[in-house]
């Protein structure tokens, strides 16, 4: 287990932010906001990625139970055409402090930019779901929602796997990409097949 931080700054109350399924080539990008309780802690509270499916499950759990307040929150496929990823990430993570019961006094953003959300002040911590226990929350939420949103997906387009893939761009994904097409689920303004892989699929 990672030493993540309780806070940015003691006594005040943060706000963890973060994103999941921001390289995915279909389905909505999901974010996740939460504020936790002052001593909040779970000995396998980590990065998301640095989890299993089992552990991140058992976490989301103890999470909803225990934190202060969080919130999730989604950008469709369509709408990350319309204004591109990197500003539905943005999107999604102010709909998710839009939710917040509990209005924080500062957010963590996890990475290295963001769009200032209301009057908030705010930092960008790169890594940040390794380093501060919120941001690591929000990661942990933002990813299981959005999992079990593909799952759901996945029972209406099972050709494209995303039961197993959850819409990142494997290569079976890909393959079933060129054999059935995109679905409307598939984000257009991505390079669904790249010139080279439809060579390489030819």
């Amino acid at each position: 287990m990672a030493r993540l931080k309780n806070f940015k700054e003691k006594g005040r109350l943060e706000a963890g932010c973060d994103e999941a399924g921001r390289g995915c080539l279909a389905g909505p990008v999901y974010a996740a906001a939460v504020i936790l309780k002052p001593g909040f802690r779970h000995k396998l509270l980590d990065d998301s990625k640095k989890l299993t499916e089992k552990q991140r499950d058992e976490l989301r759990v103890y999470i909803e139970e225990k934190a202060l307040a969080w919130a999730v929150a989604s950008v469709s496929a369509a709408e990350i055409d319309e204004i591109n990823i990197l500003q539905a990430s943005f999107l999604a993570m102010h709909r998710a402090l839009d939710q917040l019961k509990t209005r924080p006094e500062f957010l963590l953003i996890d990475g290295n930019r963001f769009v200032p959300y209301q009057d908030l002040e705010h930092s960008c911590e790169i890594k940040g779901d390794g380093r501060f226990k919120s941001i690591a929350a929000a990661s942990i939420l933002a990813k299981t929602h959005r999992d079990e949103a593909m799952l759901k997906l996945a029972e209406d387009y099972p050709q494209y796997q995303w039961e197993r893939n959850k819409g990142y761009p494997t290569q079976a994904h890909r393959q079933a990409i060129k054999e059935h097409g995109a679905s409307p689920w598939h984000r257009q303004s991505f390079t669904l097949l790249p010139p080279q892989l439809k060579l390489d699929l030819d």
